[in-house]
């Protein structure tokens, strides 16, 4: 693959970088670096200027809106925005149930969701994981049964990421007990705001409640809202799993890492010098900096056959290992620079901490809250099975 930009997408990448230049509020930028909590409207303020410049869904195909983009753009883009600090596109309507409904929805889920994920009339969250059934989502309980023209659902999901925003959720639900456990799955449209329906935060360790537990309780939900055939989810739940996978790589999020690293390691001063002349700390840096180069041209040839219409296969899942691992090397590395100051500190301007002390801070919550890469999405123990039982089967 040849891996430097045509005049086209040079062209292209000085448009992104003009967008964010003017679209993107210093503020939002400056929040989205130091780690602080984004409102709803933070976030769906974001997808609206994308939306109106026609990028919101740059993995989606013109035909249902979206942007069309090769790989090469969906690439300068995505690195570009993490370079700027723009908030991340959230991913559940764009980048999940978006292309399981444009290969498995029928057209009339089609015409109708499509354009209410684009506009922002819906905000989707998923429900895949319960108690007892992360990993090992096959094991689900969520149970739903066909009454006449309705479905109906009771069970519960567990860590669904911002399903306190929602007014959507996509299911994967029990309707069949006969056979494997894979063949009695289906996947289920869910209106939030139906009675029945009930969010509960869970509270993390830093206070905040970016996940939820979700309740259902006889909910009533209409069989159109059925995606596919009754009893196919699994096919359509792994489709959207290798999609996730690709995703939470995130190259664009780990070359930014990286870029910050190279300016905290320039700005500490270790034994009398910058601590990126110190020999052993360089080799760490130019170490994961080589591993982040070979993830991306990876991360471009996957992007390329999905562009083509290909599902990725045990690709997505060795980008999902080692996507999760650079970017947790690279927030390690991030954090040993600061030194001792790396600890959770408390409101700035304290006696003691440091002039850079929200720096520091962002350092300590992102090292924090990014040891969940290596477990969502199916754990990284998960994706090895998957990848050493595809190479077996040759």
């Amino acid at each position: 693959m040849d891996m430097r930009f045509t005049p086209d997408e040079l062209a292209f990448r000085d448009q992104v970088r003009a967008f964010l230049q003017t679209e993107l509020d210093p503020e939002l930028a400056r929040k989205v670096r130091l780690h602080q909590h984004l409102t709803k409207d933070d976030m769906e303020g974001w997808h609206a200027k994308l939306h109106a410049r026609g990028w919101l869904a740059g993995n989606w195909p013109t035909e249902f809106g979206g942007a069309g983009w090769t790989a090469i753009q969906r690439h300068i883009f995505e690195e570009e925005s993490a370079l700027a600090h723009a908030p991340r596109i959230v991913p559940f309507g764009i980048a999940m149930l978006g292309p399981v409904l444009q290969k498995f929805g029928s057209r009339e889920q089609q015409d109708h969701w499509l354009p209410r994920i684009l506009n922002g009339d819906d905000w989707w969250c998923q429900g895949y994981s319960e108690p007892g059934a992360g990993s090992d989502l096959a094991g689900l309980r969520c149970r739903a049964e066909r009454q006449g023209d309705h479905y109906v659902v009771n069970g519960q999901k567990t860590w669904t990421t911002l399903g306190q925003y929602a007014n959507m959720i996509f299911c994967l639900v029990r309707t069949s007990t006969e056979g494997k456990k894979q063949e009695g799955i289906s996947f289920l449209l869910i209106d939030m705001t139906t009675p029945g329906v009930t969010v509960r935060p869970i509270v993390l360790l830093d206070g905040t409640a970016e996940v939820n537990e979700v309740f259902f309780d006889d909910v009533r939900v209409p069989a159109e809202n059925l995606v596919g055939e009754e009893n196919q989810g699994w096919t359509y739940a792994k489709y959207l799993l290798t999609h996730e996978r690709t995703n939470i790589a995130g190259v664009g999020f780990a070359t930014a890492a990286l870029d910050n690293l190279h300016r905290v390691a320039r700005a500490q001063i270790h034994r009398g010098r910058p601590l990126a002349e110190d020999p052993v700390f360089a080799s760490e840096i130019a170490a994961v900096e080589i591993e982040l180069m070979a993830m991306s041209t990876t991360n471009l040839r996957m992007l390329s056959a999905a562009a083509q219409g290909q599902a990725p296969g045990i690709e997505s899942s060795m980008l999902k290992i080692k996507g999760t691992q650079i970017r947790q090397r690279l927030d390690a590395l991030t954090r040993r620079a600061y030194g001792g100051h790396a600890l959770a500190l408390p409101a700035t301007g304290n006696e003691g901490q440091p002039q850079d002390a929200d720096e520091v801070l962002a350092a300590t919550a992102t090292w924090l809250n990014n040891r969940k890469l290596s477990i969502y999405g199916g754990s990284n123990e998960i994706q090895r099975g998957i990848i050493a039982g595809a190479l077996a089967k040759g």
